[in-house]
């Protein structure tokens, strides 16, 4: 780079791709910069700006450096100044910190620069992926209108898009309607925007009226609708779209239909998908492999979910996770607790809270009491990693010790969790006391559930039928007359809290 000359510097900034080339042709500009024409300068900032902020190889730290080193010499030599801003704002919208393309879009405003439809197209398109209630698109189309990048005429379309999407993100449906409705031309980009802000809303009936009147289609809006329906537990729809679809279908396709097929109990669809998967050159997608397990296993085809889960090269924690929660659920220890351990001896994945979780819930159904007690407490020490213990953990070891009588230590497990306790891990332990007639232990489970929950009164109708169990009238008859006083009532469908914050199979 030392013996680089002012003439090579320009063409090498078109060809930089390293982080390595942009530090040392950067190097060598801040050196020659006053030996080469202004226009020449221009060029090669430009050009280095492009490759630091836009390319996957590139520094969007060194970016804004760039940019904000060279800003005065650029605002003097340059008439292209928002050329600049747009290509530092493209990267950062598209970055992990989309809001930092927001905040430039303010310092170029401060600054004096004059934004033109590309400025708005990269602001908008990071107001889509800010989250935060302050990057309102509103302010953003009221400043293009004002530019002039709003109106008739093709060039506009990808502002109009822009805005349409930045709408639909946030499920303003008016708006989205809004501005769809005032476009000059709109193609397929704009009714994926309006379909989003529907499908966004939870309104799946309007957006598929939006879906049906789409001139054309892509795997996108095909993909969204059918995640749609399978999300919103229709998945008679799902796999009906499924079947209508000219596209070729991609991952997030399948797996929507997949788990379609899931909650339907479809066998036969299933194994229809999973021929198209296999013929198709899906069978490489782990996330693919993995819905298709927990289809077999939903639908009691443990077998089929082994054979897929032994042919997978490359497992995720989610392979370990669903083929061990299907055993578990199905109440299968012996392979439950083999798979677990042939987990742990699996170096590139750890388990985490559901998989210890599962383990836990088969102990639970077949009352291991010791095995369960030594897992736990392996899990408080640390063993099995920085695993974070749920209600959910300490309810399945209420569970079991109520399930074996071990009332005290239940009660005590509850008292000194760390977390605070809720009214489904006492009502646990209340139906544990009912079972084994511990009158004493359920009036401390009730007194805790009343404050709790003082508006639910099925925990004071199950220690009521203790109290007659056993003879003793008046206390039932004090029970009842508090739930008067109270206005407690029983919940529908809550006899029993019995396995209440267990994982259901």
């Amino acid at each position: 780079m030392s013996s680089m000359s002012p003439g090579d510097l320009l063409a090498c900034s078109g060809r930089c791709a390293t982080k390595r080339d942009l530090r040392l042709l950067h190097g060598a500009l801040l050196r020659r910069r006053h030996l080469l024409p202004a226009a020449d300068a221009v060029a090669a900032l430009a050009k280095l700006l492009r490759f630091a902020a836009v390319s996957p190889a590139g520094d969007l730290r060194h970016a804004s450096l760039l940019l904000t080193l060279h800003l005065p010499f650029i605002t003097r030599a340059s008439s292209h100044l928002a050329f600049f801003y747009n290509t530092l704002m493209r990267g950062l919208a598209a970055s992990p910190s989309p809001g930092a393309a927001i905040e430039l879009f303010t310092a170029m405003r401060r600054a004096g620069a004059a934004p033109d439809a590309f400025t708005f197209t990269f602001a908008l398109k990071s107001c889509s992926r800010c989250r935060s209630p302050e990057r309102s698109p509103s302010d953003l189309h009221a400043q293009a209108f004002k530019h002039g990048c709003l109106g008739s005429g093709r060039a506009r379309a990808h502002v109009y898009n822009a805005l349409l999407h930045a709408y639909a993100s946030r499920a303003a449906v008016d708006d989205t309607r809004g501005v769809f409705d005032e476009m000059p031309l709109r193609d397929v980009v704009s009714f994926s925007g309006l379909l989003t802000a529907h499908l966004k809303a939870n309104d799946l009936d309007s957006a598929r009226v939006v879906f049906d009147q789409m001139p054309q289609r892509d795997v996108v809006s095909w993909t969204a609708m059918i995640s749609a329906y399978a999300r919103a537990r229709r998945p008679q729809e799902a796999l009906a779209l499924f079947d209508a679809m000219p596209e070729q279908p991609d991952e997030v396709t399948m797996v929507s239909v997949v788990s379609a097929c899931t909650a339907l109990g479809d066998l036969a669809t299933g194994e229809r998908l999973r021929q198209y998967v296999d013929s198709n050159g899906f069978g490489w997608m782990v996330s693919l492999r993995n819905a298709l397990m927990d289809m077999y296993a939903k639908c009691g085809c443990l077998p089929e979910a082994r054979a897929l889960f032994d042919r997978m090269t490359v497992r995720s924690l989610a392979s370990w996770n669903t083929l061990i929660s299907a055993y578990a659920s199905h109440g299968d220890v012996h392979s439950t607790i083999s798979l677990f351990h042939q987990m742990l001896d699996d170096s590139s994945v750890k388990p985490d809270g559901v998989t210890l979780l599962a383990v836990l819930t088969v102990y639970a159904h077949k009352g291991c009491v010791e095995e369960a007690r030594t897992m736990f407490n392996a899990m408080q020490r640390g063993t099995y990693g920085r695993v974070e213990l749920t209600i959910e953990h300490y309810g399945c070891m209420v569970d079991l010790l109520g399930r074996a009588g071990q009332l005290e230590e239940a009660y005590k497990m509850i008292e000194q969790m760390p977390i605070p306790s809720n009214d489904v891990v006492w009502g646990v332990l209340l139906g544990a006391c009912r079972t084994h007639g511990n009158i004493s232990m359920a009036e401390k489970a009730v007194k805790k559930l009343s404050s709790l929950n003082p508006q639910e009164g099925g925990y004071y109708i199950l220690l009521i039928d203790m109290y007659t169990t056993a003879g003793r009238t008046e206390e039932a008859m004090e029970i009842r007359r508090t739930m008067n006083e109270t206005r407690a009532k029983k919940t529908a469908g809550l006899s029993s809290w019995s396995a209440a914050c267990l994982p259901q199979p």
